[in-house]
């Protein structure tokens, strides 16, 4: 028998929207692994090392940072995304604050980290085969890593700050009608 609620809960086509959210954190988690697995072939890790892996240098761009981002935020943090969107509304048995919302968060992260991933590549790569070629050409080429590096992190940041909002208008709404 349905009750009240149904309504509010979203339908199994409601929720089609969520697939590019999955897809996305396959899609990251792929390329993580593949990452993973290159830099660990001797070498790749012997350069890496070279240009100061992991902890310094144009390698901390590549291992652990463009690594540990396209894992931990294009995997697991859009597959939280998705997951929250799916559970909020059968938790709260109300609906989302704003599809719309839900969108942008996941365009604004799934670009924001993509860029961010592939801005520490090629800033790693490029430095790092300047720190070990002609390392008086760096500071030519670093000057343009912080303005880069902060456009696409501003950009992974709006999608985040947009999927918090959602989420917390969303509980603000079930608190103001559980009363």
């Amino acid at each position: 028998m349905p009750t009240s609620y149904d309504s509010t809960v979203p339908s199994d086509d409601d929720n089609r929207y969520l697939i590019k959210f999955l897809m996305m954190s396959v899609f990251s988690f792929f390329v993580g692994t593949v990452h993973g697995l290159l830099q660990v072939i001797p070498a790749v890790r012997a350069w890496l090392d070279s240009i100061g892996s992991p902890y310094g240098g144009p390698g901390h761009m590549i291992d652990p940072l463009a690594h540990a981002h396209i894992n931990l935020v294009g995997g697991v943090t859009i597959l939280g995304m998705a997951v929250t969107y799916y559970m909020l509304p059968i938790i709260t048995k109300r609906p989302l604050f704003s599809r719309k919302m839900a969108e942008h968060s996941f365009w604004w992260t799934s670009i924001g980290v993509s860029c961010f991933y592939v801005s520490l590549m090629i800033f790693g790569f490029i430095e790092g085969d300047l720190f070990l070629n002609d390392p008086a050409a760096l500071p030519a080429v670093h000057r343009f890593y912080g303005p880069v590096i902060s456009v696409t992190a501003s950009v992974l940041a709006v999608g985040f700050w947009v999927y918090l909002a959602n989420v917390a208008l969303t509980v603000r709404d079930y608190r103001l009608h559980k009363r």
